[in-house]
């Protein structure tokens, strides 16, 4: 495994002039050495573009690639020594499962028994024990990309093993087991792990630190926690979440924060010295936290219901304050209906404040 620094930027134009010419903006980051990282975003945010600059495939067009500290930005993907796994399955039909799974290791002229040994481990992580003798080209997509994912996890000496949206052909049912089964072999192996997908739950059940993407931009770079509770970018908060998080424009006016008509109280603490100062902003609160509270409580508004949806394990509230639509997500057996009024605190703990799309608290 390896310690992998970043420090480049990526454009496809000749003579880039602006953001808007790179596919990929300026980016130093360091993936740590056996950690588990998921780039996320949505298609066409640079992700694959990140990637392909760490495995070799694409050659930044500014800056340098770090392996152990070792500047690897002209090597090719075999003399960084990256295991790939890609979208769609890459095996050959007329080997058996234990062939395809063998075959890194032989190339490698790898010792027999070392490679029955690893063959047999990365079989059993990957519940393909009982399959091993069977020729890849009678299995479903479903298996067949579960030996891709064997052969990139089974040798022991690569530098770092990528995933370009792997599961995107696996039945969703089996999605949920293959995520569970890689973090397993991540804290088994301790292998570098760095994951890309338009996915967040992929992204947040998999990884221990999630790059956030817009625009060819690391917009964030955090755990899931982080990325949940303290949003950095509004990107982020409207991206990661179902639904995402809510906005409303605010304002400090004459010592208060004023949203709409209304002038709340009950500010976080050291949270009005950063608004005082910055003037107009935006109030960012998720629907998990906006669970119907008492008439005129401190911190809370008014919102007429216009829809109730019953989710099983939650209602979600979609209703209106002042031209503003929010979504609350309210306790089952709730008495909110349609045409309802209720009262969402938006004032929190879990409140954040942002300028120009950056939180400023």
């Amino acid at each position: 495994m390896a310690a992998i620094e970043l420090d480049l930027a990526h454009s496809y134009a000749s003579d880039p002039q602006s953001d808007d010419d790179y596919a990929l903006l300026p980016l130093r980051f360091t993936f740590r050495d056996g950690g588990a990282y998921a780039l996320l975003g949505p298609s066409g945010c640079g992700k694959t573009t990140l990637l392909n600059c760490i495995s070799g495939l694409l050659r930044p067009s500014q800056g340098r690639v770090l392996f152990d500290g070792r500047d690897v930005t002209g090597l090719t993907p075999q003399q960084r020594n990256i295991a790939q796994v890609f979208q769609f399955p890459v095996v050959y039909d007329t080997m058996t499962v234990a062939q395809n799974l063998a075959f890194p290791l032989r190339n490698r002229g790898m010792a027999p028994a070392h490679i029955r040994e690893r063959v047999g481990r990365i079989a059993e992580m990957l519940d393909m024990s009982a399959q091993l003798e069977r020729r890849a080209s009678g299995l479903s997509a479903d298996a067949k990309q579960k030996i891709s994912l064997g052969r990139g996890l089974v040798r022991s000496d690569v530098s770092a093993v990528l995933f370009d949206e792997p599961l995107t052909v696996i039945d969703p049912h089996l999605k949920w087991q293959l995520r569970r089964k890689l973090k397993e072999i991540h804290h088994e192996l301790g292998l570098t792990l760095i994951y890309v997908t338009h996915d967040q739950t992929e992204a947040l059940t998999f990884a221990e630190q999630v790059v956030v993407m817009s625009r060819g931009k690391a917009v964030q770079i955090g755990t899931p926690d982080d990325l949940f509770e303290r949003p950095a970018h509004t990107f982020v908060g409207h991206f990661i979440g179902s639904p995402g998080m809510n906005f409303l424009p605010a304002h400090w006016r004459d010592g208060a924060l004023a949203v709409g008509t209304r002038r709340l109280s009950g500010l976080p603490a050291g949270t009005a010295e950063a608004l005082a100062e910055a003037g107009e902003v935006r109030l960012g609160v998720r629907p998990e936290y906006l669970q119907p509270c008492t008439a005129g409580a401190q911190g809370a508004v008014p919102v007429r219901i216009a829809r109730v949806q019953d989710l099983g394990t939650y209602l979600l509230l979609t209703g209106d304050f002042e031209g503003t639509t929010l979504r609350a997500r309210a306790r089952p057996g709730s008495a909110a209906a349609e045409g309802d009024t209720v009262w969402l605190p938006l004032l929190n703990l879990h409140t954040c404040f942002y300028r120009n799309e950056e939180r400023i608290s």
